[in-house]
């Protein structure tokens, strides 16, 4: 097996952030390597993300990084000329309790200080922007109309073209089996085809982000969670923005759902409590679980017939914010990890972050969102919206 040392940075995992800095790394000059288990890029837990993207988020960071990450998505046809099918149909939050109701109006002051649109409406408002939801008892809820959707699959594969182009090289069906560390430094990275070195190494190995920080010593604490979606059978356009309820149920905290530019229904439920592991096989209870709750609140959608169910990880950090910044043990090792099923979304703006921190020419906003994203944080409180 060779050695090859003329890498700038070693990135393990092609997804939904591992590809997009792959482009902006090759982009600033560096010389990559992506290395990738799988046959393709976007083959984890990208190709089973639902496609929402909102900047509707509960800290400054996410707000940040997701406005820009929507900066970029809408503009991707255009810079890049690729079909990523982007729709900007917005999100809305509905509140059918008080509960809720306060939730969602004292974050509107945080949201509106980072930029968002955002705003309450109340109940005869809210159903002018969606007339199918069930009158009875709802409050109102907000409404962020710069939000919207995209294809994970067809997105990740255009970085990884763009990439390519670049200068990036990829390498699949290549997992990372072993890395020798000297005085605090990764030496050298083998899989089973290879040993390569680099100056930087880059874990964005999503729900595998634990395994090779524990290759390295260090500890990287993500667990994966499995989450299940569904999509349905197309029918004509009548639904716009994408709508979360976040009223905790048994066996669920929330569930959001959305049209397709194309007619489906896409769907998803957070498991309360959380279904630890790996395990992505579907399963019985989810489908009568989230489907009594979306009738619920939109009858409408009670005889659209489901196509498809699958079922995914989310690679979750204790207090449901994503990592981001150097190992504190291993001087070379970049974590760019944990990012709680919001990967999709974050992954655009957070490969540009991560290039500018490897180059060491952060913008003046980077300072305060780069500490809300530390390794060496606290991990307290927890992510108001997930």
């Amino acid at each position: 097996m060779s050695v090859q040392k003329n890498y700038d940075i070693l990135l393990i995992g092609a997804g939904s952030l591992g590809t997009p800095a792959a482009y902006y790394l090759a982009k600033s000059g560096l010389k990559v390597l992506v290395l990738e288990s799988v046959p393709s890029v976007g083959q984890g837990s990208n190709k089973r993300a639902i496609g929402g993207i909102r900047a509707t988020h509960s800290d400054p960071a996410k707000i940040r990084l997701c406005l820009r990450s929507i900066e970029i998505f809408s503009t991707f046809k255009k810079t890049f000329g690729d079909e990523i099918e982007w729709d900007q149909c917005g999100y809305t939050f509905v509140a059918y309790t008080s509960r809720e109701e306060k939730i969602l109006k004292d974050l509107l002051a945080v949201q509106k200080s980072y930029g968002l649109v955002n705003d309450w409406y109340d109940r005869d408002d809210l159903l002018k922007i969606v007339p199918d939801l069930t009158p009875e008892g709802l409050i109102g809820g907000t409404f962020s109309p710069g939000d919207g959707s995209a294809s994970p699959l067809l997105s990740n594969h255009a970085y990884y073209t763009h990439a390519l182009k670049a200068g990036a090289e990829f390498r699949f069906n290549e997992p990372v089996t072993a890395m020798t560390i000297k005085n605090g430094h990764i030496e050298s990275v083998e899989t089973c085809c290879g040993t390569y070195s680099a100056g930087v190494v880059v874990n964005t190995a999503g729900a595998n982000a634990a395994e090779i920080g524990r290759m390295a010593g260090v500890h990287v604490p993500v667990k994966p969670d499995s989450h299940e979606a569904a999509i349905t059978e197309p029918v004509a356009r009548f639904l716009g923005p994408m709508i979360v309820d976040i009223r905790p149920a048994v066996g669920s905290s929330n569930y959001y759902f959305y049209q397709h530019l194309t007619g489906q229904i896409i769907f998803c439920i957070t498991p309360n409590p959380n279904i630890w592991g790996t395990d992505v096989n579907e399963t019985s209870s989810f489908l009568p679980m989230v489907a009594k709750r979306m009738i619920e609140i939109m009858p409408r959608l009670k005889n659209i017939r489901v196509r498809r169910t699958w079922r995914g990880l989310y690679p979750m950090t204790p207090d449901g914010f994503p990592i981001l910044g150097w190992s504190p043990q291993v001087s070379n090792m970049l974590l760019g990890v944990g990012l709680c099923g919001q990967g999709f979304m974050l992954g655009p703006a957070m490969g540009e972050l991560l290039t500018r921190l490897v180059n060491q020419d952060l913008l003046p906003d980077d300072a305060e969102t780069l500490q809300f994203l530390s390794p060496e944080r606290k991990f307290e409180g927890q992510e108001l919206l997930k």
